[in-house]
């Protein structure tokens, strides 16, 4: 059984900022304000060892989860599509390189239902330990 849903089209950098999570309970964003929306805050990942290692250890890391598909990689964004493993649910991934502020804004949100249970939270903060794992061994 494919539970895909429909690609989202607000997907992409704006202005240097991803599209808002929805209301619903089931998307994180490291640009969601974390006073006023903690439910869907989550932290951005550092940049270690320069812009350039960072992201090329990301789209290593990327390339190593089961069931993740990249669909657009151009210098600095990177969106992928995240699949479960039962029931085939999609998940949409974005990670966008703010060199400036030295960080990878990460935005991962379900394309279907309200509730996620917990999954892309854990799917971020799995990218993040891989990703500081990997710098590390350098």
């Amino acid at each position: 059984m494919m539970l895909s849903g429909k690609r989202p089209n607000n997907l992409g950098v704006r202005n240097g900022r991803f599209a808002p999570c929805r209301l619903t309970p089931n998307c994180v964003s490291s640009q969601a304000d974390p006073a006023a929306d903690p439910g869907h805050h989550v932290d951005p990942i550092a940049v270690q060892l320069g812009a350039g290692a960072s992201w090329s250890a990301l789209m290593e890391v990327l390339r190593e989860l089961p069931r993740v598909t990249i669909i657009q990689n151009r210098p600095g964004y990177v969106y992928a599509e995240c699949r479960s493993r039962i029931f085939g649910f999609v998940d949409d991934l974005e990670l966008h390189l703010d060199k400036r502020a030295g960080v990878i804004h990460v935005r991962s949100a379900s394309r279907l239902g309200r509730r996620d249970f917990g999954v892309n939270r854990r799917r971020v903060e799995t990218i993040r330990s891989r990703l500081a794992r990997r710098l590390s061994a350098s």
